[in-house]
């Protein structure tokens, strides 16, 4: 059964918003949409409403997704296997090219349109547009998976001035013009650090950083970036979460204030983590003093 506020209940609703609207106004929040938070068509929907409203109310939004799930359909399609080290996709030659025409052609322009259809104001951009995100390879055993070098943020700045939301899709590139596939969680953790972002948010399809993988009830809440560095060297974190939390620290080395990961798939956990005092998932801070 639905819940219905009276005029007078959502007139308090937006004046208990009102600090954190003014806490974000102005400054950059990236927002990084996991691959398979973005399966489900209704989420994806009020994902993008909720970036449109953010907007909205002057904060400045910048979209970096993924797609794996979709790069691992269109593999399969072609009779390739996805194989993965350490939560990273081993990369061929071939394979570069398939997931540049899955990410920047056709997930970059689908959130797009969704963004425009919903009355918002978007653009696309890859990491191959004006170079805007340099890569080298990250190891021989990956192919071209791509270690990021440089992020010139310059192309989604002048988007944002504009009044645009930057949808960014992470393929970079060399100088000698090879593409590379960039961990999307990677790229958008470089892009807020280029762009001292006030928050980096990682919407995925997990709670957060679970101690225990299989217990939903060991969710760590907050940890500071020394806490983040020990979970990975003893051993706790595996797989996908991996390049998540060193993406978590290599943002927050970059000067981003705060990166949050949480659950894409719970309905306007955007808003909940912004625009509440409930937040939501694993905020990851700088070291404590």
């Amino acid at each position: 059964m639905s819940l219905q506020l009276t005029n007078a209940q959502r007139a308090e609703v937006l004046t208990q918003a009102l600090p954190y609207i003014q806490k974000y106004y102005q400054k950059i929040i990236v927002v990084k949409y996991g691959g398979n938070a973005m399966i489900n068509d209704e989420l994806r929907q009020q994902v993008m409403e909720d970036i449109i409203l953010l907007s909205l109310i002057g904060v400045k939004v910048v979209l970096v997704h993924g797609g794996g799930p979709e790069i691992t359909e269109m593999l399969k399609k072609i009779g390739k296997e996805s194989v993965f080290v350490e939560g990273l996709r081993v990369t061929d030659k071939e394979t570069a090219g398939i997931v540049q025409m899955v990410l920047a052609g056709k997930i970059n322009k689908d959130l797009v349109n969704l963004l425009e259809l919903k009355g918002g104001k978007a653009l696309g951009l890859s990491g191959v547009d004006g170079h805007m995100i340099k890569a080298e390879p990250k190891d021989d055993r990956l192919g071209f998976v791509g270690s990021v070098t440089q992020v010139d943020a310059a192309p989604i700045t002048d988007l944002l001035d504009k009044g645009y939301i930057p949808v960014v899709s992470t393929v970079g590139c060399d100088d000698k013009g090879n593409v590379y596939n960039i961990n999307a969680d990677t790229a958008a953790a470089y892009i807020a650090g280029a762009m001292q972002a006030q928050r980096l948010i990682l919407m995925t399809d997990i709670a957060g950083v679970l101690r225990d993988p299989k217990d939903p009830d060991s969710l760590i809440s907050c940890m500071n970036a020394a806490e983040a560095k020990a979970l990975l060297q003893d051993g706790t974190l595996s797989g996908g979460m991996i390049p998540k939390v060193e993406c978590c620290m290599e943002a927050i080395r970059h000067g981003v204030d705060k990166v949050i990961i949480m659950d894409g798939r719970v309905p306007h956990s955007l808003l909940i983590e912004t625009l509440t005092n409930e937040g939501a998932g694993t905020m990851v801070t700088g070291d404590a003093t």
